[in-house]
This record gives C-alpha cells, sequence and structure tokens, in this order.
C-alpha cells in the first residue's frame, strides 16, 4: 500500500466486500464459548459522568475528581460522534459568540454535514468562534490538524495517547456534552454546572436525539442508487 488512495489496497477492499456480499456471515459465538471474564455494570451506581484522563484511555475518573482543571482546546467530532451530539453541543452554545476555548467541530460525514447545516447547528457552532472542519476525522488522529503544542484539551475522539492530538498536550476524553460545557467555561466544570447546562439539551431531548436513515436522505440515497460495485 501506499498512502490512503492506493489502487491495490481499495482493488483487494472492493473484492473482499463483494465475496463477503455473495455469502454473508455474521461471528457469533459458540453455544459452549468459555469466557475469560464477565463483566456487570450496574449503571445505577454511576451517578455522575466520567472522563479518560490524560494521557490514557484506561485511566478513568469521576467529573467530581477533575473539576476545575484549565482547558484550552476542545474537540467535538470523530467516528465516536452522532449528530445527535452536534445539536446537543448546539443547544448549550446556542447564543454565544466569545467563548474563552478554542473550539474545533467535526462531524463524522457529509449527511451529518448537510443535516446540521439544514437546521442551523452550523451557524450556531460556527459563531462561537469554532473551527468548522470538514467531515472525517480531524484531530482525531493527529494527521490533519493538531491543538497547539503543550495545550489542554477536552476531546469526543476514541484515544488520549501521548502526542496524539498534538506534541506535549493533555486531553481529556469526554461526552460531547461535557466537551460543549468545558468550551463554555474554559475548565472542566463542576457537577452543578454540568447540570445546569445539561438542562437546554435535556428539555429538548426528544428533537435532539433524532437519528438519520442515510437512505431516507434524497440527495445521498439519490447517488447511492447509481453506484454498482
Amino acid at each position: 500500500a501506499n498512502g490512503y488512495e492506493d489502487k491495490r489496497t481499495l482493488a483487494r477492499r472492493i473484492k473482499a466486500m463483494e465475496n463477503w456480499i455473495a455469502n454473508p456471515q455474521l461471528l457469533k459465538a459458540d453455544a459452549n464459548a468459555d469466557y475469560a471474564e464477565v463483566i456487570e455494570i450496574d449503571l445505577n451506581e454511576i451517578k455522575e459522568p466520567i472522563l479518560a484522563c490524560p494521557n490514557d484511555p484506561d485511566d478513568v475518573k469521576y467529573l467530581s475528581e477533575v473539576q476545575g482543571d484549565k482547558i484550552d482546546e476542545v474537540f467535538i467530532g470523530s467516528c465516536m460522534t452522532n449528530i445527535g451530539h452536534f445539536r446537543a453541543a448546539g443547544k448549550i452554545l446556542e447564543g454565544k459568540t466569545d467563548i474563552p476555548t478554542r473550539l474545533w467541530v467535526a462531524p463524522p460525514t457529509k449527511m451529518d454535514a448537510m443535516i446540521l447545516t439544514e437546521e442551523g447547528y452550523y451557524g450556531i457552532l460556527g459563531r462561537t468562534g469554532a473551527r468548522m472542519e470538514s467531515p472525517g476525522c480531524s484531530l482525531c488522529m493527529g494527521n490533519q490538524a493538531q491543538i497547539r503544542k503543550g495545550a489542554t484539551a477536552v476531546s469526543t475522539s476514541t484515544r488520549n495517547f501521548p502526542n496524539r492530538l498534538g506534541i506535549d498536550t493533555r486531553v481529556y476524553l469526554a461526552s460531547a456534552v461535557l466537551a460543549a460545557v468545558a468550551a463554555l467555561l474554559g475548565r472542566i466544570p463542576t457537577m452543578a454546572e454540568y447540570l445546569e447546562q445539561f438542562q437546554a439539551v435535556n428539555a429538548k431531548a426528544n428533537d435532539v436525539y433524532r437519528y438519520m436513515n442515510f437512505d431516507k436522505i434524497k440527495d445521498f440515497s439519490e447517488v447511492a442508487d447509481t453506484v454498482s460495485v
């Protein structure tokens, strides 16, 4: 392979997908499978948001344990997000035009970007001064852009290994709602501050967390119908 658009790699993947479509098989456990460990988590015992701390995705702490840490930059994006997360961030940041952090916004797909633009959320987030990235990975791997050297950030991405989002950076992993509140305040919020800001999302939850059926979006379904494998 040589780069993201290596023709041989793409040809192999297309052929593999054609073979799978001809005989689709899904992985499943054997009826008598032995498991190394079974982990049960009682969600009723979790009373506050959990963050992964700099710079280890396995180093998790409750919000109250890290509250007050100064935040320089916030990234809301990557394949960990969906359209509801950007609407939620928009509800929290609506009407704000001078936030104390550098905010990056990168929806995972062009479909998300189109709908968010139509619904006005791109405008809401853009007016905060956010850097509106092209749909895709953006900061997640640090190969399209990076945060400032030495910055402390909150990210909605998948991993926060050292130097992944930028050189000598400290990166928390958190939900989009918590990331938006941190962007607004310039620091990790207290539990009370988080709940106060979350009210704007909760009040419109049915509207915020509506998800897309890509095959029902005309601009994309018509194109998909003309594509041959």
